[in-house]
């Protein structure tokens, strides 16, 4: 087994055994509106579950260039996000968004989706996703080089074709997860194994 010590690798060589290894992971395509009212959409895999109770998700946004990327600028500014689930059908678009845009233009148009107004958050999500969530930014830790953002969800979005008595059918979600590099993958074989007593 090789060992590595992470003092001794560059930023990108860490980033590499990180991304390679913590897989899959899932994605979220997050909405968010400037100060200026221009909507914000970009796609991130350091993203996942905090709490069932109350409902939160944690989002890490790093920087650009030495500087905050619109996504945690403008939640930090606003307070709110919506947080959508890429799934197989809205995952080229999404990518689209992963373009490098001034803060005054929005990914939303550029990649062919829809706004769609939100019930408790002023931002507005798009109709193309399966599952969002609106968000309340619930804390904001500021490191050097990235944000790590904590959201309560105030409010699910689920298509009616995913929802079965409570609970989301992952094969017709069909979400998409990051690999390394510019590779995803599907939902594959799905096994269960019973957790002991």
């Amino acid at each position: 087994m090789i060992t590595i010590d992470p003092k001794d690798n560059t930023e990108r060589d860490n980033y590499k055994l990180l991304t390679g290894s913590i897989i899959p992971r899932p994605v979220a395509f997050v909405t968010t509106r400037s100060q200026d009212g221009v909507l914000n959409g970009a796609p991130f895999s350091y993203f996942n579950i905090v709490s069932s109770n109350p409902p939160m998700i944690s989002l890490s946004v790093q920087h650009s260039g030495g500087t905050p990327k619109d996504t945690a600028r403008n939640i930090l500014d606003t307070g709110e996000f919506v947080v959508h689930i890429v799934d197989r059908d809205n995952v080229e678009q999404v990518n689209i968004t992963a373009a490098s845009l001034s803060p005054g233009q929005s990914e939303i148009p550029e990649a062919g989706l829809t706004p769609v107004d939100s019930r408790v958050i002023s931002v507005p999500g798009v109709k193309e996703a399966k599952v969002r969530m609106e968000c309340v930014l619930e804390r904001a830790v500021e490191f050097p080089g990235f944000e790590l953002l904590i959201g309560r969800v105030v409010q699910f979005h689920i298509a009616d074709e995913i929802y079965d008595g409570g609970r989301i059918d992952p094969v017709k979600l069909a979400a998409v997860s990051r690999l390394a590099g510019n590779n995803y993958a599907a939902v594959g074989e799905i096994f269960t194994i019973e957790r002991p007593l």
